[in-house]
Order: C-alpha cells, then sequence, then structure tokens
C-alpha cells in the first residue's frame, strides 16, 4: 500500500500532479483524490465497517474508503477504484451499478499522519455475499438508516470525519 501512487489535486478536485500514497497523509499532507464508498442491500440496509486506520482508528465508516491510483495502465476511474476497494475489503468481485453522488473536502490529523482528501461520495446496491478482510476492518455491519442517522446525530466521535461530510450529501439527495 505504501508504494501507492495516487491524484494530487486542487480543492475542487482538478488534478495536479501524481504522489506516493504517503506524502498524501504526512505532516499537512498534500489534497487528493479518495473515495468513500456506501453500500446498501435490496432491504435499503446500509453496510457500515468498522476501519483499522493510522489517525481514525476502530472508528465506524461507511462501507469502505480508498483512493484513485495511478498504475501502468492510466489513471482509474472511480468505478474502477470503487470495484476494486470491494474486492480487496470484502471479496465482492461482481460489477453492479455504482454512482458518485458529489464531493466533499476533509481535513484530519493525528500524531503526524494526516487525511486531506477531496473525497468522491460512491453508492450501489449489493445484496450479494461479501467477506471482510481482517488486513482493513475490525468488523462490519446492516442497519438502518434511521439506525444509522440516529446513532451518527448522538455520537458523532463513533464515526469518521468522512462519514459526516458524506452524510451531508445524501441528504441534500434525500438518500437518508
Amino acid at each position: 500500500m505504501d508504494k501507492q501512487i495516487i491524484l494530487a489535486c486542487d480543492e475542487n478536485g482538478n488534478f495536479e500532479e501524481y504522489i506516493p500514497r504517503m506524502v498524501g497523509h504526512t505532516g499537512m499532507g498534500r489534497r487528493h483524490i479518495g473515495l468513500t464508498i456506501l453500500i446498501t442491500n435490496h432491504k435499503g440496509r446500509l453496510l457500515l465497517q468498522k476501519r483499522k486506520h493510522q489517525i481514525f482508528d476502530n472508528v465506524w465508516c461507511f462501507t469502505a474508503d480508498t483512493h484513485r491510483l495511478h498504475t501502468k495502465e492510466g489513471d482509474e476511474s472511480l468505478e474502477q477504484a470503487t470495484q476494486r476497494c470491494l474486492k480487496v475489503e470484502y471479496n465482492i468481485i461482481e460489477e453492479f451499478p455504482i454512482n458518485n453522488l458529489g464531493f466533499f473536502n476533509y481535513f484530519g490529523k493525528d500524531d503526524g499522519y494526516c487525511e486531506n482528501e477531496h473525497c468522491a461520495m460512491m453508492t450501489g446496491e449489493y445484496s450479494g455475499p461479501i467477506n471482510m478482510n481482517p488486513e482493513v476492518g475490525y468488523e462490519y455491519k446492516w442497519v438502518n438508516k434511521k439506525e444509522f442517522l440516529t446513532d451518527l446525530e448522538e455520537n458523532p466521535k463513533k464515526y469518521a470525519p468522512w462519514v459526516i461530510e458524506g452524510v451531508k450529501i445524501l441528504k441534500q439527495m434525500d438518500i437518508t
């Protein structure tokens, strides 16, 4: 993972240059293009993950999180990055429609590491089998939307900051 090359960008998501992942995540970081992914199932329940993370460890996140990568084949699209991430984090190999609901910026810092992202809010419906990779998360759960929103409002410190920002997009789209 430390050898990943990510896409640095300005506050509007305009590409600036390729950087090593750690340049985007150390010191004050470089803003870069990230993705947070929220999967729902056919019952409308949300898949949440308690993520292993350098800064925001052991807090609830959406389904999965990643970056657009620059590879020898070129730059991943948001959809390609989403499908790659779901395969790595949950062994989901079946492709299904993914939507980008919009972008938001967030910054977080702790002990020399930081998050400085222009983040896409990716969503899709999937009801097939999942097998969470224990290297990326502690646990996962399916929750109904109302239960999730109530808990987020009452216990915001239990959630990663990008979840709080992502919910704002979901509410604007009237998805929650």
